[in-house]
């Protein structure tokens, strides 16, 4: 039987990388619960954003690990309040110099939604280009943050290309139009230039997307996250609490199944599912429908989510065409696929943050 008090012993000897004593002295550990060997530890840092998560799980898990019996450790992460930060400056001294919170995307959004997929390939970047410019035709002001940081699409998808100008110690996001405004990776580097960036880094650049870029009084900032569970998507989970998420995938069993883990993740962070969209739904020839990639899996996921389906979109020829042109489907003048997303942003809007 795995004891508390042990993994509590061990627990109190791992430093903070940066501060140099143990988080116990500092009383930084939180909640701590054993289940027979799963052992889970939370750990209350200054501010959302640190770039050393990687290393203190990885310590806290050795640490929990020499006690024997453990089998799993569960490393989660909360942020101090200020009566907390103000007490930890006094226990380090009145030098000490803390992170300061860097500004949350709540204090410039009403809504921040996430749109993920379980693998790559369903279109998940295609139906986030639609929804923000349906959004945005409908009178919402929209951020559309690429943070697809290797796979980065979004500014060709919208047709907007430049180098975003800093104002102060911010950068400006690019303009679509009136109500929307764009930032990606694919800013600043050339569109054929691999990034190569391991974890610390992507968490640094993810966190000044969503702190030093100055989004403006938004609706809604939609977030295009890689496909998969990885650091970026972790990085946002931890640095907006209770943002909301919307799965993409095909009817295809296989991108089902994927896209449920992604949606399982959420169980794990403080992330909310709040639908389904079904991408490559069916082909329509001459009224007639072929279902290429089988039927109704996203029906199937949103039932085992226990959330709306929110829309079913065709392959078709003009979505992949206003992809590769820059002016997406929900703004032709196609009548049928500019109300199909019209739909699916009424639908999103009426969801309300819950």
């Amino acid at each position: 039987m795995v004891s508390r008090e042990a993994v509590l012993t061990a627990l109190a000897k791992v430093e903070d990388p940066e501060l140099k004593r143990t988080f116990a002295e500092l009383d930084m550990i939180g909640e701590v619960t054993v289940d027979g060997g799963h052992v889970r530890v939370t750990l209350m840092l200054t501010v959302p954003g640190c770039p050393l998560k990687e290393r203190i799980t990885d310590d806290l898990t050795k640490a929990a690990q020499t006690v024997a019996g453990v089998k799993t450790v569960d490393v989660q992460f909360s942020v101090m309040s200020a009566e907390q930060r103000e007490r930890l400056k006094a226990k380090l001294g009145h030098t000490a110099q803390l992170p300061e919170p860097g500004r949350s995307p709540r204090d410039y959004a009403r809504r921040v939604v996430c749109i993920a997929s379980g693998k790559g390939g369903v279109g998940k970047s295609t139906v986030t280009a639609n929804l923000g410019c349906a959004l945005a035709r409908r009178g919402n002001r929209v951020g559309l943050l690429d943070a697809d940081v290797y796979g980065f699409s979004i500014p060709h998808m919208v047709g907007v290309s430049g180098r975003p100008m800093a104002q102060g110690d911010q950068l400006l996001p690019l303009p679509r139009g009136e109500n929307m405004q764009v930032m990606s990776m694919g800013f600043f580097v050339d569109e054929n230039e691999p990034v190569i960036w391991r974890g610390p880094l992507l968490h640094k650049a993810i966190n000044q997307f969503l702190t030093d870029v100055k989004w403006e009084n938004l609706d809604f900032l939609l977030i295009d996250l890689p496909p998969g569970t990885g650091d970026v998507t972790i990085t946002i989970a931890q640095a907006v609490p209770s943002a909301e998420l919307i799965v993409v995938t095909t009817p295809q069993v296989t991108a089902t199944s994927v896209a449920g883990r992604v949606a399982r993740m959420s169980e794990r962070t403080d992330l909310t599912v709040i639908g389904v969209i079904e991408n490559m739904a069916y082909y329509e020839v001459d009224g007639k429908r072929d279902y290429i990639f089988g039927k109704e899996g996203g029906k199937h996921l949103a039932e085992r989510l226990q959330v709306p389906l929110l829309g079913q979109i065709p392959l078709a020829t003009l979505i992949r065409e206003g992809s590769d042109t820059g002016q997406p489907a929900a703004l032709s003048d196609d009548a049928s696929l500019s109300r199909l997303f019209d739909t699916l942003a009424t639908d999103v809007e009426k969801l309300g943050g819950r």
